[in-house]
């Protein structure tokens, strides 16, 4: 090879990769580069929020056998946030857990947990908290005491951290984002089998974003809505898909669902 042929070849590699780092950074907005959380509470709209279906995670720990500890978590939950303009300390969240949809990614002890041992799903389908007040102790922290009621008990429980409030970069949706960690006794709730194996102590975990309740646009209508997106008219719907993803062209929370039916709604080529 020449170093004629070198150079050529240098080129054509600089000239791809220009193009590409073009692309992602047509398609990916400016304001998310650059997007900011605020911990000024004032900053977020007083409003009803609801749970962000595609951003949240909760999740119990026991410790097992003294070697780590186990680690559960549940796949449905819904909640509610009544956000008022003078902050945390008054404002109100529901919330309530599908104590069916618990995960421990074992299958028998699925069935375990779920069972008439412990969580009796079938009797108390489902487990619940309501905040009764909030007590700072930081800029942006504080303790959020409330009832959680378990396996038809009811006791306390302290949680919670604020993480920020922005409108988000991609929905455009006022979104609050909370980061929350407890801690209760499970005998405390009739829930005292398999002790000491599993141990008493149950940490709560819980990483959650709120979305100021809006009219919600049908998946179809966002992807005609998009049609004409600039990052949309790539030939390959794949393309198609990563870029108005990037872009979240439309207005709705069901992302994820729109991007699936990309490939029927919208034609190749």
């Amino acid at each position: 090879m020449t170093c004629q042929d070198i150079l050529r070849c240098a080129l054509w590699a600089a000239g791809v990769a220009l193009l590409a780092a073009t692309i992602f950074v047509a398609c990916t907005p400016l304001q998310v580069v650059t997007h900011r959380v605020s911990t000024n509470e004032a900053s977020a709209p007083a409003g009803h929020y609801q749970l962000d279906e595609h951003h949240w995670n909760v999740s119990f720990d026991v410790d097992h056998l003294h070697y780590s500890r186990f680690v559960m978590r549940f796949d449905k939950v819904t909640a509610g946030l009544d956000w008022d303009a003078g902050g945390m300390e008054e404002s109100t969240v529901n919330a309530t857990i599908d104590a069916a949809s618990v995960n421990t990614y074992v299958v028998l002890l699925d069935r375990l947990v779920k069972g008439v041992d412990m969580f009796d799903a079938t009797r108390y389908p489902e487990i619940r908290f309501t905040s009764t007040h909030f007590t700072r102790n930081g800029t942006s922290t504080g303790k959020m005491i409330g009832d959680l009621t378990i396996h038809g008990t009811t006791g306390p429980v302290t949680l919670v951290t604020f993480n920020g409030a922005a409108p988000n970069p991609l929905t455009k949706l006022e979104t609050l984002g909370f980061s929350a960690d407890g801690h209760f006794s499970r005998s405390q709730f009739g829930l005292s089998t398999w002790y000491p194996a599993a141990g008493d102590d149950v940490h709560v975990a819980i990483q959650v974003e709120f979305v100021r309740a809006v009219g919600v646009a049908s998946p179809r209508a966002a992807v005609e809505s998009s049609r004409t997106a600039p990052c949309c008219q790539a030939t390959s719907w794949r393309i198609r898909v990563r870029s108005c993803r990037r872009e979240a062209l439309w207005e709705n929370r069901r992302d994820i669902e729109v991007a699936q039916q990309y490939r029927d709604i919208l034609p190749e080529g």
